[in-house]
Protein backbone atom coordinates (compact mmCIF):
# COMPACT_ATOMS: atom_id res chain seq x y z
CA UNK A 1 0.00 0.00 0.00
CA UNK A 2 1.17 3.76 -1.06
CA UNK A 3 0.62 5.97 1.39
CA UNK A 4 0.89 9.83 1.09
CA UNK A 5 0.96 12.35 3.26
CA UNK A 6 -0.93 15.44 2.19
CA UNK A 7 -2.02 16.14 -1.50
CA UNK A 8 0.65 17.45 -3.47
CA UNK A 9 2.11 14.69 -5.11
CA UNK A 10 -1.17 13.66 -5.97
CA UNK A 11 -2.36 15.48 -9.21
CA UNK A 12 -4.68 12.50 -10.29
CA UNK A 13 -2.12 9.83 -10.54
CA UNK A 14 -4.30 6.94 -10.12
CA UNK A 15 -5.90 4.78 -12.69
CA UNK A 16 -9.94 4.59 -12.15
CA UNK A 17 -9.78 5.65 -8.40
CA UNK A 18 -12.69 5.09 -6.34
CA UNK A 19 -12.51 6.84 -2.86
CA UNK A 20 -13.84 6.90 0.54
CA UNK A 21 -12.80 9.12 3.51
CA UNK A 22 -13.24 8.99 7.06
CA UNK A 23 -11.21 8.79 10.19
CA UNK A 24 -11.91 4.91 10.33
CA UNK A 25 -11.26 4.66 14.24
CA UNK A 26 -11.47 1.17 14.74
CA UNK A 27 -11.43 0.04 11.45
CA UNK A 28 -14.57 -1.87 12.97
CA UNK A 29 -17.29 -3.90 10.56
CA UNK A 30 -19.09 -0.93 9.45
CA UNK A 31 -15.76 0.54 8.24
CA UNK A 32 -14.96 -2.14 6.43
CA UNK A 33 -18.37 -2.87 4.97
CA UNK A 34 -17.56 0.57 2.92
CA UNK A 35 -13.32 -0.46 2.12
CA UNK A 36 -14.42 -3.43 0.96
CA UNK A 37 -17.37 -1.48 -1.66
CA UNK A 38 -14.30 1.01 -2.77
CA UNK A 39 -11.84 -2.75 -3.39
CA UNK A 40 -14.88 -4.20 -5.08
CA UNK A 41 -15.91 -1.42 -7.21
CA UNK A 42 -11.94 -0.78 -8.20
CA UNK A 43 -11.35 -4.22 -9.13
CA UNK A 44 -14.25 -4.48 -11.18
CA UNK A 45 -12.90 -1.13 -13.45
CA UNK A 46 -9.33 -2.33 -13.08
CA UNK A 47 -8.95 1.00 -10.80
CA UNK A 48 -7.46 1.76 -7.81
CA UNK A 49 -8.70 2.55 -3.88
CA UNK A 50 -8.11 5.04 -2.22
CA UNK A 51 -8.70 6.28 1.50
CA UNK A 52 -8.40 9.55 2.86
CA UNK A 53 -8.05 9.94 6.24
CA UNK A 54 -6.72 12.01 9.46
CA UNK A 55 -3.75 12.19 11.66
CA UNK A 56 -5.69 12.88 14.58
CA UNK A 57 -9.35 13.16 15.20
CA UNK A 58 -10.94 16.63 15.04
CA UNK A 59 -11.38 16.78 18.53
CA UNK A 60 -8.00 16.73 19.21
CA UNK A 61 -7.65 19.68 16.88
CA UNK A 62 -10.82 21.45 18.84
CA UNK A 63 -9.34 20.49 22.33
CA UNK A 64 -5.88 21.12 21.50
CA UNK A 65 -4.72 17.96 23.44
CA UNK A 66 -4.57 14.44 22.06
CA UNK A 67 -7.86 12.34 22.36
CA UNK A 68 -8.10 8.56 23.55
CA UNK A 69 -8.73 6.10 20.12
CA UNK A 70 -9.15 2.32 19.29
CA UNK A 71 -6.64 2.79 16.79
CA UNK A 72 -3.68 5.11 16.32
CA UNK A 73 -2.73 6.25 12.70
CA UNK A 74 -0.31 3.90 12.24
CA UNK A 75 -2.51 1.22 13.24
CA UNK A 76 -5.07 2.26 11.01
CA UNK A 77 -2.25 2.07 8.01
CA UNK A 78 -1.81 -1.12 9.21
CA UNK A 79 -4.93 -2.21 8.96
CA UNK A 80 -6.17 -1.01 5.64
CA UNK A 81 -3.20 -2.55 4.13
CA UNK A 82 -4.39 -6.01 4.99
CA UNK A 83 -7.78 -5.31 4.08
CA UNK A 84 -5.74 -4.57 0.48
CA UNK A 85 -6.02 -0.83 -0.09
CA UNK A 86 -4.23 0.46 -2.84
CA UNK A 87 -3.39 4.21 -1.03
CA UNK A 88 -4.00 5.93 1.38
CA UNK A 89 -4.09 9.79 1.83
CA UNK A 90 -3.29 11.01 5.31
CA UNK A 91 -3.94 14.61 5.49
CA UNK A 92 -3.07 16.58 8.76
CA UNK A 93 -6.04 17.77 10.92
CA UNK A 94 -4.96 21.73 10.85
CA UNK A 95 -6.96 25.02 10.69
CA UNK A 96 -6.96 24.59 6.66
CA UNK A 97 -8.63 21.69 6.70
CA UNK A 98 -10.58 22.37 9.76
CA UNK A 99 -11.53 25.87 7.82
CA UNK A 100 -12.11 24.02 4.24
CA UNK A 101 -15.79 23.76 3.12
CA UNK A 102 -17.04 20.75 2.08
CA UNK A 103 -17.91 21.89 -1.60
CA UNK A 104 -14.16 23.03 -1.39
CA UNK A 105 -13.25 19.44 -0.24
CA UNK A 106 -14.97 17.74 -2.96
CA UNK A 107 -13.99 20.07 -5.68
CA UNK A 108 -10.03 20.52 -4.67
CA UNK A 109 -9.44 17.32 -3.61
CA UNK A 110 -11.63 14.11 -4.21
CA UNK A 111 -11.98 15.31 -7.79
CA UNK A 112 -9.27 18.02 -8.40
CA UNK A 113 -6.37 16.30 -7.16
CA UNK A 114 -7.31 12.30 -7.18
CA UNK A 115 -9.93 12.39 -10.25
CA UNK A 116 -12.44 10.39 -8.49
CA UNK A 117 -14.43 8.13 -10.76
CA UNK A 118 -16.67 6.77 -7.62
CA UNK A 119 -16.75 7.40 -3.99
CA UNK A 120 -18.10 5.71 -1.28
CA UNK A 121 -19.25 7.35 1.92
CA UNK A 122 -20.35 5.48 5.38
CA UNK A 123 -24.39 6.09 6.11
CA UNK A 124 -22.88 8.89 9.04
CA UNK A 125 -20.03 10.48 7.14
CA UNK A 126 -19.73 14.15 7.71
CA UNK A 127 -16.90 15.95 6.13
CA UNK A 128 -16.05 19.43 5.71
CA UNK A 129 -16.34 22.97 8.02
CA UNK A 130 -18.91 22.29 10.55
CA UNK A 131 -19.24 18.80 8.94
CA UNK A 132 -21.74 19.90 6.27
CA UNK A 133 -20.06 17.43 3.84
CA UNK A 134 -22.30 14.25 3.53
CA UNK A 135 -23.46 12.08 0.95
CA UNK A 136 -26.20 13.89 -0.56
CA UNK A 137 -24.11 16.55 -0.90
CA UNK A 138 -21.32 14.74 -3.03
CA UNK A 139 -23.91 13.06 -5.21
CA UNK A 140 -24.99 17.06 -6.11
CA UNK A 141 -21.20 17.34 -7.44
CA UNK A 142 -21.36 14.10 -9.03
CA UNK A 143 -22.57 15.02 -12.71
CA UNK A 144 -20.28 17.89 -12.89
CA UNK A 145 -17.61 15.92 -11.29
CA UNK A 146 -18.03 13.45 -13.29
CA UNK A 147 -18.24 10.40 -10.28
CA UNK A 148 -20.74 8.12 -9.17
CA UNK A 149 -21.54 8.10 -5.39
CA UNK A 150 -22.59 4.91 -3.61
CA UNK A 151 -23.59 5.00 0.67
CA UNK A 152 -23.15 2.18 2.64
CA UNK A 153 -25.94 1.27 5.08
CA UNK A 154 -24.80 0.72 8.65
CA UNK A 155 -23.81 -2.94 9.91
CA UNK A 156 -25.72 -3.79 13.20
CA UNK A 157 -25.31 -6.52 16.00
CA UNK A 158 -27.64 -7.73 18.06
CA UNK A 159 -29.65 -4.61 16.69
CA UNK A 160 -26.97 -2.09 17.82
CA UNK A 161 -25.07 -0.12 15.27
CA UNK A 162 -22.03 -1.01 15.57
CA UNK A 163 -19.96 2.20 15.81
CA UNK A 164 -16.11 3.71 17.03
CA UNK A 165 -18.16 4.71 20.68
CA UNK A 166 -19.32 1.49 21.52
CA UNK A 167 -16.82 -0.04 20.94
CA UNK A 168 -14.49 1.98 22.57
CA UNK A 169 -16.89 1.53 25.46
CA UNK A 170 -16.90 -2.24 25.70
CA UNK A 171 -13.06 -2.25 25.13
CA UNK A 172 -13.03 -0.28 28.44
CA UNK A 173 -15.44 -1.98 30.46
CA UNK A 174 -13.25 -5.58 29.29
CA UNK A 175 -16.22 -7.06 27.40
CA UNK A 176 -13.74 -8.14 24.47
CA UNK A 177 -16.09 -10.67 23.47
CA UNK A 178 -18.78 -8.12 22.39
CA UNK A 179 -15.58 -5.75 20.77
CA UNK A 180 -14.45 -8.32 18.97
CA UNK A 181 -18.03 -8.99 17.48
CA UNK A 182 -17.96 -5.15 16.66
CA UNK A 183 -14.75 -4.93 15.27
CA UNK A 184 -14.77 -8.34 13.55
CA UNK A 185 -11.09 -9.19 14.52
CA UNK A 186 -9.42 -9.50 17.64
CA UNK A 187 -9.33 -6.44 19.94
CA UNK A 188 -5.89 -5.47 19.68
CA UNK A 189 -3.55 -2.51 20.81
CA UNK A 190 -0.56 -1.50 18.34
CA UNK A 191 2.56 0.48 19.95
CA UNK A 192 6.13 1.60 20.12
CA UNK A 193 8.52 -0.72 22.27
CA UNK A 194 10.30 1.60 24.51
CA UNK A 195 13.00 1.47 27.32
CA UNK A 196 11.57 0.07 30.63
CA UNK A 197 13.21 -0.47 34.22
CA UNK A 198 14.59 -4.01 33.31
CA UNK A 199 12.64 -5.89 35.93
CA UNK A 200 10.90 -8.66 33.94
CA UNK A 201 14.45 -9.73 32.52
CA UNK A 202 15.76 -9.55 36.15
CA UNK A 203 12.80 -12.24 36.57
CA UNK A 204 13.47 -14.35 33.93
CA UNK A 205 10.96 -12.92 31.86
CA UNK A 206 11.82 -10.08 29.79
CA UNK A 207 8.93 -7.70 28.52
CA UNK A 208 8.64 -5.23 25.86
CA UNK A 209 6.82 -1.92 27.10
CA UNK A 210 4.51 -0.06 25.10
CA UNK A 211 4.09 3.38 24.21
CA UNK A 212 0.36 3.14 23.05
CA UNK A 213 -0.06 6.77 21.16
CA UNK A 214 -2.84 7.57 23.28
CA UNK A 215 -4.96 4.19 21.98
CA UNK A 216 -6.99 3.16 24.84
CA UNK A 217 -6.57 -0.53 26.34
CA UNK A 218 -8.52 -3.49 28.17
CA UNK A 219 -8.44 -3.08 32.23
CA UNK A 220 -5.98 -4.21 34.03
CA UNK A 221 -4.83 -7.86 34.32
CA UNK A 222 -3.18 -10.30 32.70
CA UNK A 223 -3.75 -11.38 29.08
CA UNK A 224 -3.04 -14.35 26.98
CA UNK A 225 -2.08 -12.80 23.28
CA UNK A 226 -0.81 -12.69 20.10
CA UNK A 227 1.95 -10.28 18.92
CA UNK A 228 2.16 -9.33 15.68
CA UNK A 229 6.30 -8.17 15.16
CA UNK A 230 7.76 -7.56 11.51
CA UNK A 231 4.84 -9.52 10.17
CA UNK A 232 5.14 -12.67 12.39
CA UNK A 233 3.22 -14.18 14.80
CA UNK A 234 4.58 -15.03 18.42
CA UNK A 235 2.57 -16.28 21.68
CA UNK A 236 2.70 -13.87 24.32
CA UNK A 237 1.64 -12.80 27.96
CA UNK A 238 0.72 -9.44 28.71
CA UNK A 239 0.61 -7.40 31.71
CA UNK A 240 -1.55 -3.55 31.88
CA UNK A 241 -1.49 -2.57 35.40
CA UNK A 242 0.64 -0.85 38.26
CA UNK A 243 2.92 -3.40 39.02
CA UNK A 244 2.06 -3.36 42.87
CA UNK A 245 4.59 -6.03 43.63
CA UNK A 246 7.17 -2.88 43.18
CA UNK A 247 5.68 0.19 44.90
CA UNK A 248 6.23 2.81 42.80
CA UNK A 249 7.47 1.34 39.31
CA UNK A 250 4.35 3.13 37.85
CA UNK A 251 4.77 7.01 37.52
CA UNK A 252 1.07 8.35 38.84
CA UNK A 253 -0.42 4.91 38.99
CA UNK A 254 -0.74 5.16 35.36
CA UNK A 255 -1.44 1.96 33.75
CA UNK A 256 1.54 0.44 31.54
CA UNK A 257 1.83 -2.09 29.13
CA UNK A 258 4.16 -5.07 29.26
CA UNK A 259 4.23 -7.87 26.78
CA UNK A 260 6.50 -10.57 27.55
CA UNK A 261 7.06 -12.94 24.13
CA UNK A 262 7.04 -16.61 24.57
CA UNK A 263 10.41 -18.04 23.78
CA UNK A 264 11.88 -14.73 22.36
CA UNK A 265 14.82 -13.15 23.18
CA UNK A 266 15.81 -9.88 20.96
CA UNK A 267 16.39 -6.17 20.74
CA UNK A 268 13.31 -4.87 19.43
CA UNK A 269 13.40 -1.36 20.98
CA UNK A 270 11.99 0.88 18.47
CA UNK A 271 10.06 -1.29 16.72
CA UNK A 272 6.43 -1.23 16.51
CA UNK A 273 4.23 -4.07 17.23
CA UNK A 274 0.60 -5.23 17.42
CA UNK A 275 -0.87 -6.78 20.69
CA UNK A 276 -4.09 -9.56 19.76
CA UNK A 277 -5.89 -10.07 23.01
CA UNK A 278 -7.15 -13.58 23.06
CA UNK A 279 -8.33 -13.79 27.32
CA UNK A 280 -8.04 -12.64 30.63
CA UNK A 281 -5.86 -14.93 32.59
CA UNK A 282 -5.89 -13.03 36.00
CA UNK A 283 -6.42 -9.82 37.72
CA UNK A 284 -3.32 -8.26 38.66
CA UNK A 285 -2.35 -8.49 42.11
CA UNK A 286 0.45 -8.17 45.02
CA UNK A 287 2.58 -10.65 45.65
CA UNK A 288 4.23 -11.19 48.97
CA UNK A 289 7.95 -11.54 47.07
CA UNK A 290 9.53 -11.52 44.00
CA UNK A 291 10.03 -15.78 44.48
CA UNK A 292 6.45 -16.02 44.01
CA UNK A 293 5.53 -13.30 41.48
CA UNK A 294 8.28 -15.80 39.74
CA UNK A 295 6.08 -19.11 40.27
CA UNK A 296 2.85 -17.28 39.51
CA UNK A 297 4.67 -16.15 35.74
CA UNK A 298 5.89 -19.69 34.93
CA UNK A 299 2.15 -20.76 36.12
CA UNK A 300 0.81 -18.23 33.57
CA UNK A 301 2.97 -19.51 30.78
CA UNK A 302 2.27 -23.15 31.14
CA UNK A 303 -1.30 -22.33 31.24
CA UNK A 304 -1.44 -20.02 28.30
CA UNK A 305 0.85 -22.28 25.98
CA UNK A 306 -2.22 -24.80 26.53
CA UNK A 307 -5.02 -22.87 25.25
CA UNK A 308 -3.13 -20.38 22.40
CA UNK A 309 -4.59 -21.37 19.22
CA UNK A 310 -2.60 -21.98 16.31
CA UNK A 311 -0.93 -19.11 14.46
CA UNK A 312 -3.37 -17.04 12.17
CA UNK A 313 -0.91 -14.76 10.19
CA UNK A 314 1.97 -16.00 7.92
CA UNK A 315 3.07 -13.55 5.96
Amino acid sequence: MDVFFGIRKLAKRFSWPVVTLGMFDGVHLGHQKVILKVLSLAGKEGGGSVVITFDRHPRSYISKSAQSCITSLEHRLVLFERLGVDVTVVLKFNHEIAETSAEEFINKIIHGCLGAKAVVLGFNCAFGKERRGNASMVCSFAKECGFKVFSCDPVKLEGEVISSTAIRKNIVEGNLEKANKMLGRRVSVFGTVISGDGRGRELGYPTANLNLHHEIKPPSGVYATKVILDNMEYNALTNIGIRPTFEGSSLDNEPLVEVHIIDFDESIYGKDLEVQFLYKLREEIKFQDVNELKLQLRHDKVSSLERFPKKILTE
